[in-house]
């Protein structure tokens, strides 16, 4: 009786908060719950007084959420996560939860507060980890769906955004950067939409075997304007709970066809200028273009590409990114030092370097010819 009158008097004031609340004893028995609790999960006051908390488990929520919760309470501290349980009719239910140890006497309590996340007046509950999951496969399948008549073109999404993936974690790393993970993430998972701008180029300049005219050049080089429009016609009709901000695709896709010398489009930028994620995603893309066979040209070797792009730091490409892409096909050095001196891969790119050489105009009409 003597513990009752202490929970009604020191711990009661909970109950009138305008969330769920459960009120536990130190062994985790439930020892009262409020209105709201009754409303969220389904079961009444009465049904589950006496009984352990832990019998609203469904299984699906994390071990290690529990592990975590567990040290915290021990040592006396309070916690907050996310629980997924189970209400009385067997509906899943999310909550953020924070439960809050509470010493009175020679005892202790614990006063869990939940809000259920699927009742949020707006927006919509992701993790993180699921949220980018997410955004990831909507971004790859908005870039397939806009380039569908290239029956090549996934493959070669794919090996930019893999290959991009790579570059921005070596230059970060070589150049002592500290880009934040989302950031990074951002880069990689828009790399796939530097080219969606193409479903507006017509199919006979697109693919077009010969030489382009000069109208048609001009025409090719709309598509970063083009490309961008659509994303921003697209981006009106996201919900921005599941698709964060899209600034850093709209910087690759207007702006992966500049160059660092300034004579690049669409708009001319020069330096850094132009954004960081545009001037990774620039070396990826003409790596892939030259290694890849296309209709105008036979594949060139890794090696041949890896010597042109070095020729065109300081020209077509930020120098210090070429550095951190040399680094990507020397994966010892890279994991050893950050690639500060990229031995290996310069070994490799004088191998190459006196017939590389005679390569400069036929690399750079190639350039001219990249779609």
């Amino acid at each position: 009786m003597k513990g009752k009158s202490r929970l009604q008097c020191e711990l009661a004031g909970y109950l009138k908060l305008g969330d769920a609340v459960i009120i536990t004893d130190q062994d985790h028995r439930i020892l009262d719950i409020n209105g709201y609790y009754e409303q969220t999960t389904g079961y009444s006051r009465k049904s589950i007084i006496g009984f352990k908390a832990g019998f609203l488990k469904s299984g699906l929520t994390p071990l290690c959420t529990y592990t975590s919760l567990k040290n915290e309470l021990r040592m006396g501290n309070p916690w907050s996560g996310v629980f997924t349980n189970r209400k009385k009719s067997g509906e899943i239910w999310h909550s953020s939860i924070t439960i809050t140890p509470i010493h009175l006497g020679d005892q202790w309590y614990f006063v869990g507060v939940f809000r259920e996340l699927e009742q949020l007046k707006e927006g919509i509950y992701l993790s993180e980890k699921k949220r980018a999951e997410t955004q990831r496969e909507l971004l790859k399948v908005l870039a397939i769906s806009c380039e569908i008549r290239d029956p090549g073109i996934e493959a070669h999404l794919l090996r930019v955004q893999n290959l991009t993936e790579q570059l921005v974690s070596v230059h970060n790393r070589r150049c002592q950067l500290e880009l934040t993970k989302s950031y990074m993430n951002h880069i990689v998972h828009s790399s796939i939409l530097h080219d969606i701008g193409k479903a507006e180029i017509p199919e006979g300049i697109l693919y077009k075997p010969g030489p382009l005219s000069q109208y048609e050049r001009k025409i090719i080089e709309m598509h970063p304007l083009m490309g961008s429009d659509i994303l921003n016609k697209i981006s009106r009709e996201i919900n921005n709970d599941v698709i964060s901000s899209l600034e850093v695709a709209e910087n690759i896709i207007l702006h992966h066809h500049e160059k660092w010398d300034g004579t690049g489009y669409p708009h001319r930028l020069k330096g850094e200028e132009i954004p960081l994620e545009a001037r990774i995603v620039a070396i990826v893309d003409v790596f892939d273009a030259l290694t890849s066979r296309r209709p105008y040209k036979d594949s060139w070797s890794v090696e041949r590409a890896l010597s042109f792009i070095n020729e065109q730091k300081g020209k077509h490409f930020d120098p210090s990114i070429v550095l951190s892409f040399l680094c990507c096909f020397n994966e010892k050095a890279a994991q050893k030092k950050g690639c500060e001196i990229v031995r290996s891969a310069e070994v490799k790119i004088v191998a190459f370097w006196i017939w590389s050489l005679t390569l400069g105009d036929e690399g750079l009409t190639i350039l001219e010819k990249i779609r």
